[in-house]
């Protein structure tokens, strides 16, 4: 098992930054990718971004040139560097972590809200 913790949300002006951190304890040596997942008000939950363990990056267009993921695998953490903020990221964002088993991974889910 796995655990996650992400931190980091909150209110932020259209244009600004924000950094979420994924924190992950239990079965660490099983994580194999880690990423970012997220969820507005009525719309299906979508890939944010993806990260290896080696280090390979996969990004959803829409954030593509304004986000960036990062893993720190000492600290089994991810991060995701948010910038140039626009309202339609507005959305709760989940860390995900796929295991070397198969299993998925949830955590519960940091707001961000980006207001106009």
């Amino acid at each position: 098992q796995v655990q996650l913790v992400e931190s980091g949300g909150g209110v932020v002006q259209a244009g600004g930054s924000l950094r979420l951190s994924c924190a992950a304890s239990g079965s660490t040596f099983s994580i194999n990718n880690m990423g970012w997942y997220r969820q507005a008000p009525g719309k299906e939950r979508e890939l944010v971004a993806t990260i290896t363990r080696g280090g390979a990056t996969n990004y959803a267009d829409s954030v593509k040139g304004r986000f960036t993921i990062s893993r720190d695998n000492a600290k089994n953490t991810a991060y995701l560097q948010m910038n140039s903020l626009k309202p339609e990221d507005t959305a709760v964002y989940y860390c995900y972590v796929h295991s070397i088993f198969g299993s998925d991974y949830w955590g519960q889910g940091t707001q961000v809200t980006v207001s106009s």
